[in-house]
C-alpha cells in the first residue's frame, strides 16, 4: 500500500493541522491564572479532554463554540474558580486564534497537487472558516459536526463523509484518512473500513493530551510524526 494509491485525503483538523493543545492552553490561561492550584500541562489537557468528550456525548447537536463555553464552565466549577458568562463565551470563541502547526500550510499545498483534500472536523462552520485562513489551501469539501449533528468518534460522522464523497464519484478505497487522534479518528475509521495515517504529533509526550485514551486494538496503515514527514514519504514514492 502506498500513499499515492489514494485519490482523496480526508483530514481531521484540530490536533492534526491546527495545534489545538497550544490553542486550548492559551485560551485557558485567564482561568488558570486564577487557580491557586498549580496544574501541569498534561493535567489541564486531560481535564479538557474529559469534559469535552462528556459534553459532546450529552449534547451532540450543540454548536461547537457553544459547547466549548460549557466545557469552560465545567472546568471552572471543577477547579473551584469564579468565571463569568463573558469568560465562557471568550473560550468558546477562541478556536480561530488557535495556531496552525508550522508544516501544515506547506504540506497541504504540496498534497493538493495530487489529491482531493477534505476536512472532517468536530467544530462548527464559523470556527473552521477562521482556521482555514491559517491553512492556506482550498479544500474540496468540508464536513463539520454542525453539518452532521454529531461529534466524532460517532460512526455517523464517517458514514456521512463517505456517502458524500461517493456522491461526488469517490469510492471508499479512494479515501485515506489523516489524523492525530486515535480516539476520535482512527478507531472509527477502523470500524467503517477506512485506511488511515497517524500523524503522531505527540510522539515523545506521555499520555494522550487533549484527547481521551484510545480503545484497545486501534490501528493505522501509516505513521508519521508530522505532516512534513508524510510529504517526504509521498515524494519518495514518486521518485521510486
Amino acid at each position: 500500500m502506498r500513499l499515492t494509491d489514494f485519490k482523496v485525503l480526508t483530514f481531521d483538523c484540530y490536533g492534526t493541522l491546527i495545534d489545538w493543545e497550544t490553542g486550548i492552553l492559551n485560551a485557558l490561561r485567564p482561568l488558570i491564572r486564577k487557580d491557586p492550584v498549580e496544574r501541569s500541562r498534561d493535567e489541564v489537557l486531560a481535564s479538557f479532554a474529559r469534559h469535552e468528550t462528556a459534553q459532546e456525548a450529552k449534547t451532540p447537536d450543540m454548536i461547537y463554540f457553544e459547547l466549548l463555553g460549557h466545557v469552560h464552565r465545567r472546568l471552572a466549577a471543577e477547579w473551584g474558580i469564579g468565571a463569568s458568562e463573558d469568560d465562557h463565551r471568550a473560550f468558546g470563541g477562541s478556536v480561530g486564534n488557535w495556531p496552525a502547526f508550522a508544516d501544515s500550510a506547506a504540506s497541504l499545498s504540496y498534497l493538493k497537487q495530487f489529491h482531493n483534500l477534505v476536512i472532517l472536523s468536530n467544530v462548527d462552520r464559523k470556527s473552521f472558516a477562521e482556521s482555514r485562513k491559517r491553512l492556506g489551501v482550498a479544500f474540496d469539501a468540508v464536513y463539520t459536526a454542525e453539518d452532521i449533528g454529531s461529534y466524532k468518534p460517532d460512526l455517523r460522522n464517517f458514514r456521512y463523509m463517505i456517502d458524500a464523497l461517493k456522491n461526488s464519484g469517490h469510492a471508499e478505497h479512494d479515501i485515506l484518512h489523516v489524523a492525530q487522534s486515535l480516539f476520535h479518528d482512527h478507531a472509527p475509521a477502523n470500524a467503517v473500513g477506512l485506511r488511515s495515517v497517524w500523524i503522531d504529533r505527540r510522539k515523545d509526550a506521555a499520555g494522550s493530551g487533549a484527547t481521551p485514551p484510545p480503545p484497545e486494538g486501534v490501528h493505522y496503515d501509516f505513521r508519521f510524526s508530522s505532516m512534513a514527514e508524510l510529504v517526504e514519504a509521498h515524494r519518495d514514492e514518486l521518485r521510486e
